[in-house]
């Protein structure tokens, strides 16, 4: 069931202050499983130009998941190769585009294209946005929050009231010190970014399919495209000598000639000159009571594999569907209080990461240099090995110490053919269905029109005797109808059963999870991530799991409404 009005009392269920790309991917998602939302944002418009602009894989998957993906797609360039030159010399080309992924090709637009698709998404689902909000105080009690903000410098205070509120106001939140989870960021010193956007014209390709990264003398710059037919060309290096400034559009083509080795490269009609110093941090919590953070508002990301945007998007998605499950009652408390262990650890270890990368990019020093220049010409690969391929498209985003996580198999065929734990990504594969080839995530995302539905693929580990353990693992999540059965059979069809049948005669699936020769229960996420597997035998061990995280079962109608929000969205598959 949808609603676009909140229940009385409430503006909305769910606040969101901040309407850049982060907090409009949550409004979309919080409209797609059927939740009120209302969106706060400071400015009065959406930036006339771009700032973050990349889709890696894994976040499109995430944004396909709550009907983004595609919609963004279409004003995006489809990426497959990235060329890596150090010190002149070129490596191997990084076909980027090689990951196990339905969307495998890197999208490059530009933050002011997103966020107009993404507002006219959000109002066309029934959401609600004001602008002109400056956020001044929030106060929360055991019902709900509410967020006072003002219009102008002079005008009234207003207030509005939410059951939670979602903080996405970026890198100068407004909320997270009001919050107490406010941070120290740490600077890296004698280092600046110089970057323009702007039409392009020089001897490499023209065409908006490939990104070009060069290491140079105690600096490292990119060439990549923006939507419209521009480029953004950046240069992050040693500031010695450097004006401590915007540079000019001839500062930036005269350093771009010499970088590139490339003296034809010419710069016209820039839409954006800007140079920027680097601050990084992440704040020591990501949920304080019924308020979250979200992208920025949680961290202070490196210009490092533009990764910075799309972890922001992880959080969007991460914290729509525990919302909704929660307002809904499909929740017990651990499922919302995953959220801030599970993100707030993504980016402190991400974090870490990009400072590391960071500090090798421009704090490399002549010997590095030369030992850069030596690899290049020994190592082809040199770029992969610099910039990993899965890292940078997110693929690998796991949540290993998550409190959802629960691995019921063990024993020596574990060891051997360990498969995908407990916190980590579901692999696709491919499987046939009705007769027809198929792959998993056609049956993983948005479960039979449940929008917050987990998936319990049952394998029956290619042994005929499996049909009674999977007849059973199907009858116990009856009682928690948003958990949806699917039998992946690589053995005897099995009849009777009330789940789709995904054949598996080539053991594709089974070997993606590790499980051929295995019969095996995987329960997975509505974010696509594994939250549970055991033995096909241990119904006991299914049934506790979905107790701890669900709550009490459907027919315990008492129970369900006291974990129910007062009032709040009903429980149902959207259509």
């Amino acid at each position: 069931m949808t609603r676009t009005a909140a229940s009385p009392g409430y503006d909305a269920e769910v606040i969101v202050v901040g309407a850049g790309p982060v907090g409009l991917t949550t409004g979309c998602a919080l409209r797609h499983h059927g939740v009120s939302c209302l969106l706060l944002e400071q400015r009065t418009e959406v930036k006339a130009y771009s700032r973050a602009n990349n889709l890696w894989a894994r976040p499109q998957e995430l944004l396909a998941s709550v009907g983004l993906r595609d919609v963004l797609a279409e004003n995006a360039y489809a990426i497959h190769t990235i060329n890596f030159f150090v010190n002149g010399t070129p490596t191997a080309p990084i076909p980027i585009a090689d990951v196990a992924s339905p969307y495998p090709k890197v999208l490059y637009s530009g933050q002011d294209v997103i966020e107009r698709t993404l507002v006219s998404a959000f109002e066309a689902r029934g959401g609600r946005l004001d602008r002109g909000c400056t956020v001044i105080d929030l106060a929360q009690d055991e019902a709900g929050v509410t967020v006072v903000f003002r219009r102008g410098e002079d005008a009234p205070d207003e207030r509005r009231r939410g059951r939670y509120l979602v903080a996405a106001d970026g890198a100068r939140s407004a909320i997270r010190p009001l919050l107490g989870l406010d941070f120290a960021p740490e600077r890296f010193a004698n280092c600046m970014n110089r970057q323009v956007d702007a039409r392009l014209s020089w001897r490499r390709s023209m065409e908006p399919d490939q990104l070009w990264f060069f290491y140079y003398e105690r600096g490292f710059a990119g060439v990549m495209p923006v939507w419209g037919g521009y480029h953004r060309l950046f240069f992050l290096a040693d500031d010695t000598g450097v004006p401590d400034r915007d540079p000019t559009l001839d500062e930036i083509q005269a350093v771009a000639r010499e970088v590139t080795g490339d003296d034809t490269l010419t710069l016209t009609d820039p839409q954006w000159l800007t140079h920027s110093r680097f601050d990084h941090g992440v704040s020591p919590g990501y949920a304080r009571g019924r308020v979250f953070l979200a992208g920025d508002a949680g961290h202070l990301s490196l210009p490092v594999g533009g990764q910075g945007m799309n972890a922001g998007l992880h959080d969007a998605v991460e914290i729509a569907w525990r919302l909704s499950m929660t307002l809904r009652g499909e929740a017990a408390p651990v499922v919302l209080e995953s959220y801030d262990g599970e993100r707030g650890g993504e980016h402190a270890r991400l974090s870490a990461q990009q400072a590391r990368g960071f500090r090798w990019t421009v704090y490399r020093g002549p010997v590095t240099d030369a030992a850069l220049g030596l690899a290049a010409k020994a190592l082809p690969n040199l770029g992969s090995l610099l910039q990993g391929t899965d890292d940078m498209q997110q693929m690998a985003v796991a949540y290993p110490t998550g409190s959802l996580n629960e691995d019921r198999l063990s024993g020596l065929t574990t060891l051997l053919r360990p498969g995908p734990k407990p916190g980590e990504r579901a692999p696709d594969a491919e499987v046939t269905a009705g007769g027809e080839t198929s792959t998993l995530f056609r049956f993983l995302t948005n479960p039979d029109g449940w929008t917050t539905g987990w998936t319990l693929l049952c394998f029956d580990g290619r042994s005929p005797s499996a049909r009674g353990a999977l007849l059973a693992a199907v009858d116990a999540v009856v009682p928690w109808p948003w958990v949806r059965p699917r039998l992946v059979l690589a053995g005897p069809m099995i009849e009777g059963a009330d789940a789709p049948v995904l054949s598996d005669l080539d053991g594709r699936a089974h070997g993606a999870y590790g499980l051929e020769g295995r019969p095996a229960l995987v329960l997975v996420r509505p974010d696509g991530h594994i939250g549970f597997r055991a033995d096909a035998g241990r119904i006991d061990h299914l049934v506790a799991y979905c107790r701890r995280v669900f709550g009490p079962a459907a027919g315990d109608a008492e129970a369900i409404a006291a974990r129910r929000e007062p009032t709040a969205a009903v429980s149902g598959p959207a259509h």
